[in-house]
Formats: structure tokens, C-alpha cells, sequence
């Protein structure tokens, strides 16, 4: 036996096919796909819950201002009317309507409304219609109406910090002022505005006196 002789080597491994290599990096791509997934779905689990409870918070925080917290002691945001349209409140699309209660006895309807006609476009509204009518607060929740002018419909612009304008709804019931009268004072109404923007004021004025009528109206069936 030649001792120099070059020793033989194995023979090299046979280069992958074409659909070994197409299992191998679907393979490597579904184990990809499945950590990817989970990784996302734990993560949108850690974080829905908290998104949830923020916005609920912040719904309820709104909610309190226009009926206080102390009027009331069932789960409000659970006892909820969902309808699936209401153009009276200016929502074609649906609305919801949540039910106020102490002590199993109704209290007061909490709902959204809009007011299309504003001097600037559509006006979002919160409020609280008691169980007799009368009015337990409005807030203004958006808007566009114009800055300086039109804009002291809502109380965090309004420049008057101690009596704003819409503080004049809260307690109105129409066992004292006629619904009809619900309007500013340049239509023949009870509502105060101020001068050079009616328009805002006469816009939110509307959309209240409509909430109201439609609480007055559907009030039995919206506290069952």
C-alpha cells in the first residue's frame, strides 16, 4: 500500500431538490407565522384590557358631568338601550341610550346627540334627561366651531369661567319653560347666547329641546 496516496474523502451530500427546499422554508416560515402570532395576540391581550378600561373611564368621566355620580348607584355603562337609529338625537346610524337608577327606581336617560347645523359643522353633545323631564347637564364633546367666537358653547373655552353658557340648561324642565320656548332668545326662546354667534348657540339649543321631546316621548320604553 502506497503510503503518500491522497486518502479518499466521503462522498459530498447530495444538494437539496427543489420541494425538499420549498418544505424546508415553508417550514421555517409557518413556525415564523405561529410565534409571530402569538407574540401579537399576547400582546393585543396585555394591552385591549387597558385600551378598554381607558376609554370606559373616560365615557364615564363625561357622563358624571352632565349626572353626578351621587344620583345614581347601578352599573351605569352596563345598563345600556342600543337603537338602531335615532334621528331625533341626529343619529341616523344608531345611538345609545344609558338608564340612570337608585335603588332599582329610573333616574335619568344619559345619552349622545349631535347637532348637524352648526356654524362649522356637526356638534357632539352628552346629556342627561331626568326622569321628570328636566335636564340634569349638556356638555359639549366636539365641535369645530370657531375659535374665540363660537366656541364658549363649550365650557372648557368658554371665557365666562364662573356661570359658562351651557350651565343654563342644567336644571331646565319643561314643567317650567315650555318645551316650544326651548330656543335662543333671538327666536322668540328663554336660551341666552351672545352676540355675533348665534348660530353655534341656536345649533345646540335644537339638538337639546329635540333630545328632551324624544326622552319625554320614549321614556317608558327606553327605561325597561
Amino acid at each position: 500500500m502506497n503510503e503518500h496516496a491522497t486518502p479518499e474523502l466521503p462522498p459530498a451530500a447530495p444538494e437539496p431538490g427543489p420541494l425538499r427546499l420549498s418544505l424546508s422554508t415553508a417550514a421555517v416560515m409557518a413556525v415564523f407565522t405561529l410565534v409571530f402570532t402569538g407574540l401579537m395576540a399576547g400582546t393585543y391581550q396585555a394591552t385591549h384590557t387597558r385600551i378598554e378600561a381607558s376609554a370606559e373611564a373616560e365615557k364615564l368621566r363625561l357622563i358624571n358631568e352632565v349626572l353626578p355620580p351621587a344620583r345614581y348607584d347601578n352599573a351605569l355603562l352596563r345598563d345600556v338601550v342600543r337603537l338602531d337609529a335615532a334621528p331625533e338625537l341626529g343619529l341616523p346610524k344608531g345611538a345609545s341610550v344609558w338608564r340612570a337608577r337608585r335603588a332599582g327606581e329610573p333616574v335619568a336617560l344619559v345619552m349622545e346627540a349631535v347637532a348637524p347645523d352648526g356654524y362649522a359643522g356637526s356638534i357632539r353633545l352628552v346629556l342627561a334627561v331626568l326622569h321628570d323631564g328636566s335636564l340634569g347637564g349638556v356638555r359639549v364633546v366636539e365641535h369645530k366651531e370657531t375659535p374665540g367666537l363660537g366656541d364658549y358653547i363649550d365650557p372648557l373655552k368658554d371665557k365666562v369661567r364662573d356661570h359658562p353658557w351651557i350651565a343654563q340648561f342644567t336644571g331646565l324642565s319643561p314643567a317650567r319653560v315650555a318645551l316650544a320656548r326651548w330656543a335662543v332668545r333671538k327666536d322668540g326662546g328663554d336660551i341666552a347666547y351672545r352676540a355675533g354667534a348665534t348660530i353655534s348657540a341656536r345649533a345646540v339649543t335644537q339638538a337639546v329641546a329635540r333630545a328632551a321631546r324624544f326622552a319625554q316621548a320614549e321614556r317608558d320604553r327606553l327605561y325597561q
